[in-house]
């Protein structure tokens, strides 16, 4: 018992909850510690309330240092802080990195830190033995401004859900990038995938920062790995809510309707990151919607949170259970044999 190995991807929530429950939270200037759906710390020094960040790339080499600062920043965010300063430890293989990758590397840094006003201050590179493809873990700290209201678990029941852009947008720019000879899609199809980590991008600091700035929002979490439907369930453990979500009103974009499938991959457990889940009191929820859209960010209502513990997808007017991805969907690309 215990002996089996575990699938590639975050550990199974039951056993986190139950390894996190374990660390001591004694100390009063721990504003948020760990927990499940708690995107990052915030720890309070003085009068000075800042928050702590680390995430590791591991999907994709391609593009690696933008996905390291973007997804670092948007946990940032969720948590109501702004990206400040970032250390980052790359891992790079034994017998394949030249001085022309690792100064590519550090050159895509700088500008994936300066397009998102983000200091570089340090870390760690090194060549190691026992990898295939570089790897890159990031330690960002954001600050929290004067008189920002911390929350992390403040969702509750009656509460509505919102998501932001559409899905899976990280999980389509990966597949094109990892297993492009494996689409059998045209040249533009594949081009206008690889770019979705640019357009729309997978940054959601700007509707994070909107939402917060109108109030009203009791919670925030970005669905990376695991997907959208990984991402509500770690959102309603953090609250000690259900959820009721509508899969109609989920919005998937077009073209992964064309790669998805090649993989039988389900987009509600493929990496989501571009997407921001908000919990808001239901009178705030409209006009969140309307801000995103003048700021042309498309956003819709897909659900709420609930009082009992049920994690409920209604589709076709069907209820059945919020489906469970014991490892992100996208890691099919990598376990199935080529065809």
């Amino acid at each position: 018992m215990g002996k089996a190995s575990l699938p590639v991807g975050k550990l199974p929530l039951p056993l986190l909850e139950r390894l996190l429950r374990s660390i001591p939270s004694s100390d009063p200037n721990i504003l948020a510690g760990p927990g499940i759906g708690v995107d990052a710390a915030v720890v309070r020094f003085g009068e000075q309330t800042l928050v702590f960040k680390t995430d590791p790339i591991t999907f994709t080499s391609e593009n690696i240092s933008r996905y390291l600062v973007t997804i670092n920043s948007n946990d940032i965010a969720c948590m109501g802080g702004i990206p400040r300063y970032l250390l980052v430890t790359f891992l790079l293989p034994a017998g394949s990195t030249t001085t022309a990758s690792v100064e590519e590397l550090f050159s895509d840094l700088r500008q994936a830190c300066a397009a998102m006003d983000v200091a570089l201050i340090g870390g760690h590179t090194e060549i190691t033995y026992g990898i295939e493809r570089p790897l890159a873990a990031g330690f960002m700290i954001g600050i929290m401004e004067e008189g920002t209201v911390h929350r992390s678990r403040g969702a509750g029941a009656g509460d509505l859900i919102l998501l932001s852009k559409r899905i899976p947008i990280e999980a389509v720019s990966v597949i094109a990038s990892e297993a492009s000879h494996r689409l059998d899609i045209d040249a533009q199809t594949l081009a206008e995938a690889r770019s979705l980590i640019l357009d729309p991008g997978i940054s959601i600091l700007k509707e994070a920062r909107i939402a917060w700035g109108l109030g009203g929002v009791t919670a925030m979490h970005d669905p990376t790995e695991g997907g959208l439907a990984t991402g509500l369930r770690e959102l309603a453990l953090a609250s000690g809510c259900g959820v009721e979500v509508y899969r109609d009103r989920i919005p998937v974009l077009p073209i992964a309707e064309k790669i998805l499938p090649r993989f039988s991959i389900d987009p509600l457990g493929a990496l989501a990151s571009g997407s921001l889940v908000v919990c808001c009191e239901e009178h705030s929820a409209g006009g969140i919607i309307a801000a995103w859209a003048e700021n042309g960010i498309e956003g819709s209502i897909i659900g709420r949170l609930t009082e009992d513990r049920d994690m409920v997808l209604v589709r076709d007017g069907a209820r059945t259970g919020l489906p469970e991805f014991p490892a992100d969907e996208v890691t099919k690309i990598f376990s199935l044999r080529e065809r």
